[in-house]
């Protein structure tokens, strides 16, 4: 398979994990050693700046929450907007942060950023054999969706990913862009 880094993974309406029931994942890292991705539709009712003032050294003003990122626990990490605070670069314009002077800086700067607490792991071929078991459905991920705060996410990118699969399925050549007129 390959490396689905920088995908949104849309947990599967069957998929009744707690841990992942209605979640989008972003994917960090996917190789042949396993995968690294981020919840970004489970806010918590902490802030950032609540954390910060338990663990960070730079002022912090953000009331924006803080972000479940996943069961597994490990050091804070972040996506964001600011070119020159990343590690990695996920999606164009989109950056991915855990060292603590690029956190700091990040906070301290503002602009379009999500904290997160947690993260999501699978073992080498783990994430691939629940892919085969439809309990995933990988699309693009879009800057817009990955700061998007509403609570529907997963119900629109999961109506947005699927859209085109039902007629394929039922064999219908062409779907009219506004069903009613049919």
């Amino acid at each position: 398979m390959e490396s689905l880094e920088g995908q949104l993974l849309l947990a599967a309406p069957q998929l009744l994990d707690p841990n992942f029931i209605q979640t989008v994942v972003l994917l960090i890292e996917h190789n042949d050693m396993g995968a690294l991705g981020l919840v970004i539709n489970r806010p918590t009712s902490k802030t950032v700046q609540e954390l910060w003032r338990q663990v960070g050294e730079s002022p912090c003003e953000s009331r924006l929450p803080i972000h479940l990122g996943g069961p597994v626990s490990g050091p804070i990490m972040a996506i964001h907007t600011l070119e020159g605070l990343g590690e990695i670069e996920i999606v164009p314009g989109v950056f991915f942060a855990a060292k603590k002077h690029h956190l700091d800086e990040l906070v301290r700067q503002g602009g379009d950023f999500k904290l997160f607490v947690g993260h999501a792991g699978w073992g080498p071929g783990q994430l691939e054999s629940e892919i085969e078991q439809l309990s995933w459905q990988a699309t693009p991920a879009r800057i817009d969706d990955l700061f998007d705060a509403r609570d529907d996410l997963w119900e629109r990118l999961f109506r947005r990913a699927t859209a085109g699969m039902l007629p394929d399925l039922l064999g219908i050549k062409h779907v009219p862009i506004d069903p009613s007129l049919n």
